[in-house]
Order: C-alpha cells, then sequence, then structure tokens
C-alpha cells in the first residue's frame, strides 16, 4: 500500500503539489492522468524519493519515506522499479549489457544466472536473443521502450513506476506497451503507478485511475467512474476538448 498524505511541492514559490492526498492499493494499477507539466512527474519522483516535498508525507507500508536518508532509503528504492519516459538506456552498452546492469550492481548472481534472467525477459517482451548484441541507437522506439521494461523488470520488483510510458509512440506500439505492462503485471502481481495523458488508452491497463489538476487530486476512481465523472474539467479532459487543454 503506497499512501501519499497532504504533500505539498513548490518550485521557486510557485506551488505544484498543493496537498496531494492518494492511495494506491497493494497489487493493482493506479493511474494518474492530467494534462503535460501539471506535475505527474514531479508527484512520482517523490514517491520514489528522488525529491522531498515542502511538507506531507508518502507512506509505504507505513513508513514515511521522506524521512528515509543513507542506506534506509536504498533499501527501501530495492522495492522500486522506474520506466522513465526516454527509457534511460545507456548508449554505451548493447542490450544484454543494459538489462545486465541493475543486477550487476545490486546482486552477486553468477553470470549464468544473469544471462537466464535477461534471456527469459526478452522472451517476456516478444524480443528475439539476438536483440541482445543491439545498440539502443540500433532500435525502434518501440523496441527501445521494451528493453527498459526489460531492464526494470529484471529484479522483479513489489512495485512498478511508468512516467509517460508511451510518449513519442505511434497507436499501434502504444497499445503493444500497454498490453505488456498489463501481461507482466497479471504475470508479477507487482503494485504500479503509471502516470500519463495517453487517454483513452491508458484506461486499458488501470484499475483505479485519479486526475491531477492545479495540484490537487479532483476525481479518483475505477476507469469506468472517472469516464462517467461529473465534474466538467474531467470529462473536458478525456475527451480532449480545446478550451479545456489551452486552459
Amino acid at each position: 500500500m503506497i499512501q501519499i498524505i497532504d504533500l505539498v511541492k513548490s518550485f521557486n514559490g510557485q506551488v505544484v503539489l498543493d496537498g496531494i492526498n492518494l492511495e494506491m492499493p497493494q497489487g493493482k494499477i493506479t493511474v494518474v492522468i492530467g494534462k503535460s507539466g501539471v506535475g505527474k512527474s514531479v508527484l512520482l519522483k517523490h514517491i520514489v524519493g528522488l525529491l522531498k516535498p515542502n511538507s506531507g508525507k508518502v507512506l509505504i507500508d507505513g513508513v514515511d519515506i521522506t524521512f528515509l536518508t543513507g542506506r534506509k532509503l536504498q533499501e527501501m528504492k530495492k522495492r522500486f522499479a522506474v520506466l522513465f519516459q526516454g527509457g534511460a538506456l545507456f548508449d554505451s552498452l548493447n542490450v544484454f549489457e543494459n538489462i545486465a546492469f541493475p543486477l550487476r550492481e545490486k546482486t552477486r548472481l553468477s553470470e549464468a544466472e544473469i544471462k537466464r534472467r535477461i534471456l527469459e525477459r526478452l522472451e517476456q517482451m516478444n524480443l528475439s536473443p539476438e536483440v541482445g548484441y543491439k545498440f539502443p541507437d540500433q532500435l525502434s522506439g518501440g523496441m527501445k521502450k521494451r528493453v527498459a521494461l526489460a531492464r526494470a523488470m529484471i529484479q522483479e520488483p513489489e512495485i512498478m513506476f511508468f512516467d509517460e510510458p508511451v510518449t513519442g509512440l505511434d497507436p499501434p506500439m502504444t497499445n503493444t506497451v500497454f498490453h505488456l505492462i498489463t501481461k507482466t503485471h497479471q504475470e508479477s502481481g507487482y503494485t504500479a503507478l503509471v502516470v500519463s495523458h495517453d487517454i483513452p488508452d491508458v484506461f486499458q491497463v488501470a484499475d483505479y485511475v485519479a486526475m491531477l489538476h492545479q495540484g490537487r487530486i479532483i476525481a479518483y476512481g475505477t476507469p469506468e467512474e472517472i469516464q462517467h465523472h461529473a465534474d466538467p474539467i474531467v470529462q473536458s479532459f478525456i475527451h480532449g476538448e480545446v478550451d479545456f487543454l489551452e486552459a
């Protein structure tokens, strides 16, 4: 269980998060939606411990990570994996080495076991073993995203974070990535937070949806409940109405 309580964050006097309250149930996928620049990624960075709030709490299984530092914070972070917006692959490493990186940094597994896990993840992402010898600049955008997901999943995390996972992808590859998120979640049962403005595609992976607007969560519920929400701001966003998007 992840709980966010009265979270406030400002930059240079500008309030980005203005008292966020949100619960992400264990074993479920919670999606935070909202227009670009509204603070979705800032919220995610607080939950993974990359940012500290002005005030408020981020509780993971009852532990407030905003107070954790050093070894205690690193131990908590071992439970996480993040799929960053751009994939964050190392250009100088091939696919095998990129996926192996977290295991070599954080475990003492044998090279044989590392190779076995990598091949297993490549198969899970519908990538052939031959892809392992390619470098990121030799991959399509969709393949990069799948490799990044394989690297995120390689340590079998309890909690997965997805920061705009389909930005820049065409509709077929968008569907593929969301299908892979659903598939890996069903197989692994991790708790997940997805931040995205891709409507309505993101509804296909969500158990719960929260909408962030002007620093606050203004709607929360199942995908069906959000799609039928009474708030006109929610309806304007999910239907892509120009007046709201330009506001």
